[in-house]
């Protein structure tokens, strides 16, 4: 602005045919021209550009080979007594669960699917009961193409806030959804938002044979802070034996997926379902407790 004082000033210097101004009258013009420089005001709400969500985009298809998941199909037959928590298992090998909560999503899964199926991976897919009603054929083909299906309550409710009476009937009902649906019975559960207090976990697995799963890897997906995001920190936080939580219900987690999948493939991990990880820890410990022969 003292720029603009000074520019003033020497044109009126050279300038003689503008005529004599008063110190006042200096003033005042100087006082015009600052006011012109302030920014201008904010555009009304009404008037700001909004970009509407790209509801058509779809991950390019894949060109060329990916790799491919080298797990093999070992067993899922995991004993009841394996525990009644896991955020993790301890297990011999580069073996880890994938995991998807809050579907069936009527596009994003089936996007999904593709995607798991050219790389050979199987995933647990913890759904929703009333998500399962709306979109039972989703939840076929997911059966159908060798994924578990666990049980994620039936309205995603906080179970650690209900009593007793209430987490039964969301699991219950979770439970019997997916039996319409596809069939099958799930052999774990995911609580929403992962909140279900000691005591509930052992009523749950009590009563329905469900160990609780929580995680060791969470990239805040349901954030959406963008697919690269998502999928540096899968990368970055995924060890032997981790459970990684991912939701399909959101479409840039399934933007993330090739990416995350093949850095993972690459790094040599192999993918398996929940059952199996568990399964895996449940054989290392039986192995562990057998005395050699003298």
């Amino acid at each position: 602005m003292d720029n603009t004082l000074h520019k003033i000033g020497d044109s009126l210097i050279r300038n003689p045919g503008l005529g004599q101004l008063s110190r006042r009258g200096f003033i005042a013009a100087s006082a015009a021209t600052l006011a012109s420089c302030k920014a201008a005001s904010p555009l009304p709400p009404s008037a700001a550009v909004k970009t509407p969500p790209n509801k058509e985009y779809r991950t390019p298809s894949v060109q060329g080979p990916v790799p491919r998941n080298q797990a093999g199909n070992p067993s899922s037959n995991f004993s009841k007594d394996a525990g009644v928590t896991f955020s993790r298992v301890q297990v011999s090998g580069n073996f880890i669960a994938i995991t998807f909560d809050d579907g069936p999503h009527p596009q994003n899964t089936p996007r999904l699917l593709d995607m798991l199926a050219q790389r050979n991976i199987k995933a647990t897919f913890y759904v929703i009961g009333r998500s399962v009603d709306l979109h039972p054929g989703v939840l076929r083909r997911t059966v159908a193409e060798g994924h578990e299906i666990g049980n994620h309550s039936h309205t995603h409710r906080l179970l650690s806030k209900l009593g007793d009476a209430e987490v039964r009937q969301e699991m219950q009902r979770c439970q019997d959804a997916i039996g319409r649906a596809a069939g099958v019975r799930p052999r774990t559960m995911r609580p929403p938002y992962g909140g279900l207090l000691q005591r509930q976990r052992e009523l749950v697995h009590e009563e329905f044979g469900y160990p609780t799963i929580l995680w060791s890897v969470d990239p805040l997906d349901w954030r959406r802070p963008g697919p690269s995001v998502v999928a540096s920190r899968i990368l970055s936080a995924t060890t032997a034996g981790g459970i990684v939580l991912a939701h399909d219900l959101h479409s840039q987690t399934v933007d993330a997926m090739p990416a995350t999948l093949d850095g993972l493939l690459k790094r040599g991990f192999k993918f398996v379902t929940v059952s199996q990880l568990i399964a895996m820890k449940t054989e290392t410990t039986a192995q562990a407790s057998v005395t050699p022969a003298q």
